[in-house]
């Protein structure tokens, strides 16, 4: 079977790579079809490429090639890559992405036309790289009625927060590291703002409940404002401080959603998730907590998730999977500050009887070198929105939500 591949940058070229080193395998699983790739879409030029004679710079080579069954598309962004795989969808093609950006904005409408033209549009490798967690939500866990997930969704954050963790780097160090290393692009905002695991909370959160959620619809805080102190008042509590996604079953009709710096106790299954490793915790009504742990990306780790959806695809070239979500709607995912209670740690500049004044139930933080004048502790559970009449007119420093995860 003919296939293509639209982008050859690390993901691209890692699918190209996968498809012909493992050709037993895949021939194996696809019943003896062999995948051959016909086609490699990018405006770039790879002279001295191995396959420099399979690309092109013309989408309408793909489009237009009847031989080609199922495409990959691996550029990245929204634009031209929703137009490019709604027009192959509707010529009765195929298509695998591992293009979060694209499927939490667009998954929707993408996933409606490859039904009316009984086609499959899969995106296993856009949350989480090559950790299988798409299609065992979907197939899987189908039995269980799904009560929350939560994911340590961007290897980049948590890579920064294991070197302050255990290195005692500061949070500019760290981020120097993980770009000189590769991990952090130059321009690290999507991830250490929170918007790269946004995207990914999206697709699971529409994946679990079956409505699409939108990214302007989810609440996104990034790791910014973490420093090595409250990194070490949360080491004194036997808890870590991590990026989670989180997303939670209010009801029938709503959702919360929101990416935010968690504190993980030790003992739970995020808490040892360190480096550029991902993870992502399902918890249903029947099997309790899964979890799903793995390289959150890299070139063939994500490169074998996009290769197995189009191996998926070789299978069902005849027919669609049953596959996807409805319409979501703008009051679907509700604001978390009011409705979710939890415990929050504080740090703040205030006396330990101002905030026993405050507060009911507090336990108490400490660190080396702490200010007289500083004080750290965990609420009981609240509202953020009840915390915050709580803290009104106080001095505060940071506040991080507590997980039960």
């Amino acid at each position: 079977m003919k296939v293509a591949v639209m982008g050859y940058g690390t993901v691209g070229s890692g699918v190209v790579e996968v498809i012909e080193t493992h050709n037993k395998s895949i021939a194996n699983r696809t019943g003896g079809e062999i995948l051959e790739v016909s086609h490699i879409l990018d405006l770039r030029d790879f002279p001295g490429d191995e396959h420099e004679d399979l690309f092109t710079k013309d989408f309408n080579d793909i489009l237009n090639d009847e031989d080609v069954m199922v495409v990959a598309e691996t550029m990245g962004g929204v634009n031209p890559a929703y137009d490019f795989t709604m027009k192959l969808i509707e010529s009765g093609k195929s298509v695998v992405t591992s293009n979060k950006e694209l499927v939490a904005q667009k998954g929707l409408e993408l996933l409606e036309a490859a039904e009316r033209n009984g086609v499959n549009y899969l995106f296993e490798a856009s949350v989480g790289g090559g950790i299988p967690i798409i299609r065992p939500m979907a197939q899987c866990l189908s039995a269980n009625n799904i009560e929350g997930v939560a994911g340590i969704l961007n290897g980049t954050t948590n890579f920064i927060l294991t070197k302050m963790i255990e290195d005692g780097m500061t949070f500019e160090e760290a981020l120097k590291l993980a770009q000189d290393n590769g991990y952090a692009e130059k321009d690290p905002t999507a991830d250490i703002e929170g918007f790269d695991a946004c995207r990914k909370v999206c697709i699971l959160a529409s994946l679990a409940f079956g409505k699409h959620v939108y990214p302007n619809q989810v609440r996104a805080e990034g790791i910014t404002k973490i420093t090595l102190e409250d990194v070490s008042y949360v080491s004194s509590a036997n808890g870590v401080i991590k990026l989670l996604g989180q997303i939670k079953k209010i009801d029938d009709d709503s959702i919360a959603a929101f990416v935010s710096p968690a504190i993980v106790f030790n003992g739970s299954q995020l808490a040892s998730v360190n480096g550029v490793f991902n993870a992502i915790l399902v918890r249903g009504d029947a099997v309790g907590d899964v979890c799903f742990y793995g390289p959150g990306a890299g070139k063939l780790p994500t490169a074998s998730a996009v290769v197995a959806d189009m191996v998926d695809c070789a299978v069902h070239v005849d027919r669609r999977k049953t596959f996807g979500w409805g319409e979501g709607a703008e009051d679907y995912v509700v604001d978390e500050k009011t409705v979710l209670k939890m415990p929050f740690y504080v740090r703040a500049k205030a006396g330990c009887g101002e905030i026993m004044a405050r507060f009911n139930d507090v336990k108490f933080l400490n660190r080396k070198g702490q200010p007289s004048d500083e004080v750290a502790f965990i609420t009981d559970s609240m509202t953020e929105n009840e915390l915050t009449s709580k803290l009104e007119n106080m001095d505060v420093i940071n506040i991080i939500k507590v997980t039960d995860y």
